[in-house]
């Protein structure tokens, strides 16, 4: 989700600089959410679970993009599922590109450690590049200006009309190595409580949605948004917020699609290898100096510790103040 919607910005910059040119966005239905504030997007849904599951299901897809007009493709995710459809459109006559991922950089960058790292191209140039090397003239993609929704009924209903401070909190992430500890979430949470408005919890799924209710059973002003309003929902309510934490996860790139300040904490990864947020500030990023960091580009590598103490030792404290931006012995 998190790769879709750090697409964005780099389709909008094509609509802008090219606004009679078609334009299909092949994902979920979901995820079409994103896009909403860029004209004229036409979209073909992706449907794993039935029409295009499997291999021969991937080849029906490139035949409903043919069928849909589609003549042009730039994959810019460059994964086994994209490249059978990239390589059966190229066979029926389509011009295509392709995202140049970085891989060997990315592999380095891991294997340099933290003292050692660089910063790598940002993702959303990478994206950028693809439409540029296939000979669409765009500038470099600029940062989303703040974007202000109503906000969601169903969210409205518990807190009433917006008041005072509204801090949100993604805690959750694919992979350990990305996700902060349940404990300290939770501390993280109260410690917001005490010094803002309101806390709103986010995730997905049963288990994620039993944990942030768990933590804000008690609190009135900690509400977990989970199964309260759609992705939709979300992204007009983290409109709304002044700061959003976050991991390295789709919750940063939802934050940054509506210019919400998002402070987001970084364990396993690091934000040298691309995937900071798209005009967040680099001081708002939060890390562990450790020598082993980044240990992988996506959390998903086994920590040498067995703990991630890289995340662990992120305090809440340390969080809290600089969500609020005072000093961690002004806390409440």
């Amino acid at each position: 989700m998190g790769d879709v919607a750090m697409t964005v910005a780099a389709v909008g910059a094509l609509r802008k600089n090219y606004p009679d040119l078609r334009i299909t966005i092949l994902t979920r239905a979901a995820f079409r959410v994103f896009f909403r504030d860029i004209e004229r997007i036409e979209f073909l849904p992706l449907d794993l679970a039935g029409r295009h599951k499997g291999f021969t299901g991937l080849l029906r897809l490139a035949a409903d993009a043919r069928q849909a007009g589609v003549d042009t493709v730039a994959d810019l995710h460059d994964v086994l599922r994209s490249k059978v459809v990239r390589v059966a459109l190229r066979l029926a006559g389509c011009r295509t590109g392709k995202i140049d991922k970085g891989r060997r950089q990315k592999r380095k960058l891991v294997k340099a450690g933290y003292k050692n790292s660089r910063q790598l191209t940002e993702t959303v140039e990478r994206y950028r590049k693809v439409f540029t090397d296939m000979g669409f003239d765009i500038p470099p993609v600029k940062p989303f200006g703040r974007i202000s929704r109503p906000v969601p009924e169903a969210i409205a209903e518990i807190t009433g009309p917006k008041r005072g401070i509204w801090i949100g909190l993604a805690p959750f992430a694919g992979h350990e190595g990305k996700a902060y500890p349940i404990e300290s979430a939770e501390k993280l949470a109260l410690i917001l409580a005490r010094n803002c408005s309101n806390v709103f919890l986010f995730g997905g799924g049963d288990r994620e949605r039993a944990v942030t209710e768990r933590i804000a059973e008690g609190h009135d002003n900690i509400i977990s948004v989970i199964g309260k309003t759609k992705l939709d929902g979300e992204l007009d309510l983290i409109s709304n917020l002044d700061a959003i934490v976050t991991m390295d996860s789709s919750a940063l790139h939802m934050a940054s699609i509506v210019g919400t300040r998002a402070v987001s904490l970084w364990g396993a990864t690091h934000p040298f290898a691309g995937f900071y947020g798209l005009g967040q500030n680099p001081k708002d990023a939060i890390g562990t100096e450790m020598d082993c960091r980044p240990c992988s580009i996506y959390g998903n590598k086994p920590c040498k510790y067995g703990s991630y103490p890289c995340m662990l030792g992120i305090k809440p404290e340390t969080v809290a103040a600089k969500v609020l931006n005072i000093s961690e012995d002004k806390l409440l």
